[in-house]
């Protein structure tokens, strides 16, 4: 099932956004988008605020990836049929494109170590990009970026989007292995690495933050909305605030 609501940009033109299709007997997704902007992950975010909000009956879970938000419902609670009713309905009432974020939200500040040998793709990275290293660190650091969705390993965020010059492409061959808490960029995007893993992505960054903590009432710290700063330190900086706790220096605080 299609639907047409007011797009304010973000999206090819002539697409029909949103769009709502059915996920197995128990789930539906709302799409806008067929690829990443601002715009459609603004939606995604804000529409799943909206629904966890309306607290509807029979909806038992709620995400968002990169585009889309999708719901998982009780169908002896609610079918199919009248919970796409009940969410055209809530489609239909603004411009979700150009909806407000989420209250709540924080903005994460994490030190950083970027080249050296704990980042050793900087350099490479950069070159890619037509920057310099220090052009390339300065125009890293000073982006305030959004936490765009969770996924790949637990509690791992891709983060969005740098400036233009940072459209540049994976790697062709793996790095074998980048430790926790790299910062790794490709597409515009930033992963910041929750597990030890290989990748595509170059490792122009390094952090102490710890993202993933099973045994906490959180396990995963950064949320989806959430913005962070990468935040220049230097390498002896970094080792003593590794020691200081899982934050590794890191502070926050809540968006208004």
């Amino acid at each position: 099932m299609t639907i047409l609501v007011s797009n304010s940009g973000g999206t090819p033109p002539g697409a029909e956004w949103p769009q709502i299709r059915t996920v197995g007997i128990d789930g539906l997704l709302v799409s806008f988008g067929d690829r990443l902007s601002e715009p459609a992950n603004r939606a995604a975010l804000a529409l799943r605020n909206a629904i966890e909000r309306a607290d509807w009956v029979g909806v038992e879970e709620t995400s968002t990836s990169m585009v889309s938000t999708y719901l998982r419902f009780d169908p002896l609670w609610q079918g199919h049929a009248a919970m796409r009713a009940s969410l055209r309905e809530l489609l239909g009432q603004q411009d979700w494109f150009a909806a407000a974020l989420p209250t709540g939200r924080r903005l994460w500040r994490i030190p950083t170590v970027y080249g050296t040998d704990l980042a050793p793709q900087l350099n490479e990275a950069a070159a890619v990009a037509g920057l310099s290293p220090e052009e390339a660190m300065v125009s890293i650091s000073q982006s305030r970026v959004r936490v765009q969705t969770i996924g790949f390993a637990p509690g791992q965020p891709y983060l969005g989007e740098l400036p233009p010059e940072w459209d540049i492409p994976r790697q062709t061959a793996l790095t074998d292995k980048v430790p926790i808490g790299a910062l790794t960029v490709a597409i515009r995007q930033i992963v910041l690495f929750s597990v030890s893993a290989p990748t595509g992505w170059r490792h122009v960054g390094q952090t102490a933050f710890s993202l993933f903590r099973p045994d906490d009432a959180t396990p995963f710290v950064l949320r989806p909305g959430d913005e962070v700063l990468f935040e220049p330190t230097t390498a002896e900086e970094l080792a003593n605030m590794r020691a200081s706790g899982p934050d590794g220096g890191a502070t926050s605080e809540v968006l208004q």
